[in-house]
């Protein structure tokens, strides 16, 4: 069973989430929170797979939230959830340690699917969210700072490693990779953990960030 906190200060948000979810065979939903806070200790407490996320909640926000539970080491994805596709806090949530990113408009599949792709250790970014993102990118890239160090660790792949890494950073899944690559899906698998073993990653979505912010990816290249 994948195992859910949902975090949200809106109880409607909560329930409905919960009711969904727990319909499905494979998921159930643990707890939830009302703020960022209370999604820390219950992280802590609970150790879910899955945090599904609300960014703008009282007394500490998704952003803070996130970043808290990604550097404790625990084991739970946050998957952040919003209203809005353009979300300001987005990409911060990204970096922060993020898995992936769902509106609340979602439908009950793209919910649950949502939920396993994530605690299946993959990224979870809808196209409109990654065009976000690209535009993001490009806006920072001009006033980056050295990128000498990022480039360094990059040396520590292969060459196929590297383009893995970087058909990751454009969205493409295992599968399509592996049609790129004319290679089985099964190798693609075993280049990307040892991507995300080699640069320290925890999951595709910072290798991604990472590929943008290291210049192996130019947005709009």
């Amino acid at each position: 069973m994948i195992r859910v906190l949902i975090a949200d200060d809106q109880m409607m948000v909560r329930e409905g989430f919960s009711v969904l979810l727990n319909a499905q065979p494979d998921i159930e939903v643990v707890g939830e929170a009302v703020n960022g806070c209370e999604a820390v200790d219950k992280v802590a407490g609970l150790a879910p797979d899955v945090v599904l996320m609300d960014i703008r909640m009282p007394r500490l926000n998704g952003l803070e939230a996130t970043r808290e539970i990604c550097a404790s080491g625990a084991g739970a994805r946050v998957l952040i959830l919003t209203t809005y596709d353009l979300d300001e806090y987005v990409y911060q949530a990204l970096r922060a340690g993020a898995s992936g990113f769902l509106l609340k408009d979602a439908s009950a599949r793209q919910l649950a699917d949502g939920v396993r792709t994530v605690a299946g250790g993959e990224a979870l970014l809808a196209p409109t969210v990654t065009r976000r993102l690209i535009a993001e990118f490009s806006r920072l890239a001009s006033s980056a700072g050295p990128r000498a160090p990022l480039r360094e660790r990059i040396g520590d792949l292969t060459e196929r490693e590297t383009q893995v890494l970087a058909l990751v950073a454009q969205g493409l899944s295992n599968g399509e990779i592996a049609d790129r690559l004319v290679v089985a899906e099964s190798t693609v698998k075993t280049h990307v953990s040892r991507v995300l073993v080699k640069l320290g990653l925890r999951d595709r979505t910072q290798a991604a960030v990472f590929a943008y912010e290291s210049g192996l990816v130019v947005p709009g290249g």
